[in-house]
């Protein structure tokens, strides 16, 4: 099986560390990267780091992952509670998901309660901040290697 991760961030994930750093808090996107990839290293995982604000582009990658990946780590931000689109997607992906949320969005607005990708995820990490992205590469290297076994 693969060991490649891909690692999917939705809108507005671009501006971590300068849009609402009492929320999300001061790490940047490429802090997340960096401290990924060296843990990725550790777990034997090679990574496709991914962002974009657009809907198209974050379904293109799950459907490029269908053919190469052994897992998928996705913070959809906005799109978790609008995306349809992006839970089809998810659907026709045959291995391990994980999504992650930096903050606890049971703790915020009530539209943010419901997430259209928690019906396909494997597992939801929210509320853990950036960490929760080391927390996510865990998981999908213990369900592909479970998996494996």
């Amino acid at each position: 099986m693969s060991r490649l991760v891909y690692v999917l961030n939705g809108p507005n994930l671009n501006l971590l560390g300068k849009r609402q750093p009492h929320i999300y808090g001061h790490e940047t996107l490429a802090d997340i990267e960096r401290d990924c990839r060296a843990l990725a290293e550790d777990l034997n995982l090679e990574l496709r780091f991914h962002q974009s604000n657009r809907e198209y582009e974050l379904i293109d990658w799950i459907h490029e992952a269908r053919e190469t990946a052994g897992g998928i780590v996705i913070n959809p931000a906005a799109f978790t509670h609008t995306s349809v689109a992006i839970l089809d997607a998810l659907n026709t992906f045959d291995a391990p998901v994980i999504e992650i949320h930096i903050s606890n969005v049971h703790k915020r607005e009530e539209f943010r309660h419901h997430s259209f990708v928690s019906g396909r995820a494997d597992g939801v990490i929210a509320g853990f901040g950036t960490q929760g992205y080391q927390l996510a590469l865990r998981r999908v290297a213990f369900l592909m290697d479970t998996k494996a076994a």
